[in-house]
């Protein structure tokens, strides 16, 4: 999916305040909607794409618009393009080597964690879940040898607890592929 440099995204308390983000984001300036969508538990989010200073400027009008409702956003300029995938589903199951996987109650700061582990160290995406049936909650899983899912870990982690924000961080050495149904 090409949606330009950088992604952001606005995620409310209100379902209401969500669909007003929606059109606040699109009408501010030339963005493409990725996501745009209810998330549990009675969460909204918008995912935008596009060039840096137009996601931006969208950005801070969702902010706006979502006044006392946002529970987190961001913008991430130059994001990495297996990210996309990864959010999406689509991405194809990498050989299993050492397992990460980074756990947030925000699924703004999952995506960022995401972002943040790939640029981090030599590590593979598997998949990026975003609140449906999880509590509202977010978790990425990545997959590489352990020292690198070790940094990738690291990395991301960092960003979801400077939010306070981080539920739990874990690294599984050659883990059984069983472990991974709910992801394949």
């Amino acid at each position: 999916m090409s949606t330009g440099s950088a992604i952001g995204i606005v995620e409310t308390s209100s379902l209401a305040k969500g669909y007003q983000v929606a059109d606040a984001v699109m009408k501010r300036a030339n963005v493409k909607m990725v996501v745009n969508r209810t998330i549990c538990p009675g969460k909204y989010m918008v995912l935008i794409g596009g060039d840096v200073d137009a996601v931006s400027a969208s950005i801070e009008a969702g902010i706006e618009a979502g006044a006392h409702t946002v529970v987190d956003h961001f913008v991430i300029p130059n994001v990495h393009p297996d990210v996309f995938p990864a959010i999406s589903g689509v991405a194809k199951m990498p050989e299993l080597k050492a397992l990460g996987i980074i756990e947030g109650f925000s699924v703004a700061s999952i995506i960022e964690a995401a972002d943040a582990a790939i640029k981090a160290a030599e590590v593979e995406l598997i998949s990026i879940h975003l609140a449906m049936a999880i509590g509202g909650k977010a978790i990425v899983t990545f997959t590489g040898e352990v020292g690198a899912v070790e940094s990738a870990v690291e990395a991301g982690a960092e960003v979801v607890e400077k939010r306070g924000l981080l539920v739990e961080k874990v690294i599984i050495p050659s883990p059984r592929k069983e472990i991974l149904s709910e992801l394949i």
